[in-house]
């Protein structure tokens, strides 16, 4: 008999740091990634062709090309806290990045910058309200 693997709930560790492109290109950070970009109020995207990564890079939010954050709601009770969204729709588009699909990756830093690998498959992200649905399929 051969085992199956008890797919886990789809959030990640709190401490872990993670990204996670949802469908439509938006991008969730987690509190660890946030702390490791310096929690910033803006963000640069960044492409990589050669490479396949994306970097994603604190700036000052009156930078041209600044993406603002924003707290997808509370935690605890207390504001600011939880995951922070940068809307990416356009930016997934210009590198052509399939998003009809969630998925989550750990980033790395590289100096300054927060490093997204695409060579990683990046792990499928599954709402609760979706997962029966999934299954079912």
């Amino acid at each position: 008999m051969a085992f199956e693997v008890f797919q886990k709930g789809s959030a990640p560790l709190p401490s872990v740091p993670s990204v996670t492109i949802q469908k439509k290109g938006l991008f969730s950070l987690n509190e660890a990634a946030q702390v490791m970009l310096g929690n910033p109020k803006a963000v640069q995207f960044m492409w990589d062709p050669d490479r396949r990564v994306i970097g994603l890079k604190s700036v000052p939010i009156e930078d041209p090309n600044a993406y603002p954050t924003r707290h997808q709601g509370t935690v605890g009770g207390r504001s600011g806290r939880g995951p922070v969204l940068v809307a990416g729709t356009l930016f997934t588009k210009f590198i052509d990045l399939d998003t009809s699909i969630a998925r989550r990756w750990v980033p790395v830093m590289e100096g300054e910058v927060l490093i997204i690998d695409l060579n990683q498959p990046g792990q499928t992200v599954i709402a609760n309200r979706n997962r029966k649905q999934m299954e079912q399929e």
